[in-house]
C-alpha cells in the first residue's frame, strides 16, 4: 500500500510539469502530426526494510484518430535488495508497444505487448537474468489536469502470466498489473 501511495503522490507532483495532453477535447480530423503526438510516462518509488525500488517509464504516442492512439513505452527499474546478509542491486529494462481506444469520456481500453529483461539475486555474486514476454490488456481512466496535461490510472491483466515453478522467478506477483502516470503533448 505504501508503494501505491508514494507512486500516486509522486505522479501528482510530477503532473504540474506536464505540458500538453491527449485529453477531453476532440481532435480535428485535419490535425497536423505535431498535434497528434503525446508523451508522458510513469515514475515509481518504494522503500522498505527488504528492498528499495525506483522505476522510470517514459512513453510517446501518436493519435491515429480522435479515439485511437498507438505508442511505445520504455521502462527501467533499479532495485536494491536488503533482506539478504549481503546488499545486491539489479537493473531491469523493457519496452512495450501499445494501443489505446477512448471508449467514452475519461474511460479507455488498452492493450500492449511487453518485453522485459528481469534480474533476480541468487547469492552474493550471482544473479539470474531472464527475458519475459507478456500480452497485457485492460482499461483505464484519464483525468485531464488543465488543458494540456493529464493523469491516468490503468488496470491490466497479464494473459501470459504463469505461477513460477520452484527455483524460477517472475517479475510479477500476480496477473493483475496496476499503473498510474502522467501524459503530455507538444
Amino acid at each position: 500500500m505504501k508503494k501505491v501511495l508514494l507512486t500516486l503522490v509522486g505522479l501528482t507532483l510530477c503532473s504540474t510539469l506536464a505540458l500538453a495532453q491527449w485529453g477531453d477535447e476532440e481532435m480535428d480530423q485535419d490535425a497536423g502530426w505535431r498535434d497528434r503526438i503525446f508523451t508522458g510516462g510513469g515514475f515509481g518509488l518504494s522503500f522498505s526494510n527488504y528492498y528499495d525500488y525506483v522505476s522510470v517509464s517514459p512513453l510517446i504516442g501518436y493519435r491515429l484518430t480522435p479515439k485511437l492512439a498507438a505508442g511505445i513505452q520504455v521502462q527501467y527499474r533499479y532495485t536494491k535488495y536488503k533482506q539478504y546478509q549481503f546488499k545486491f542491486s539489479t537493473n531491469d529494462y523493457g519496452v512495450s508497444p501499445f494501443v489505446r481506444y477512448n471508449v467514452a469520456g475519461p474511460f479507455f481500453l488498452h492493450a500492449e505487448y511487453e518485453y522485459l529483461n528481469y534480474e533476480f539475486p541468487l547469492s552474493v555474486n550471482e544473479s539470474v537474468r531472464r527475458s519475459y514476454n507478456s500480452f497485457l490488456a485492460g482499461g483505464g481512466f484519464f483525468q485531464p489536469l488543465g488543458r494540456f496535461a493529464g493523469f491516468y490510472l490503468l488496470a491490466l491483466y497479464n494473459f501470459s502470466y504463469t505461477d513460477p515453478d520452484p527455483g524460477e522467478f517472475s517479475p510479477y506477483d500476480s496477473p493483475l498489473v496496476l499503473r498510474a502516470g502522467v501524459t503530455a503533448g507538444f
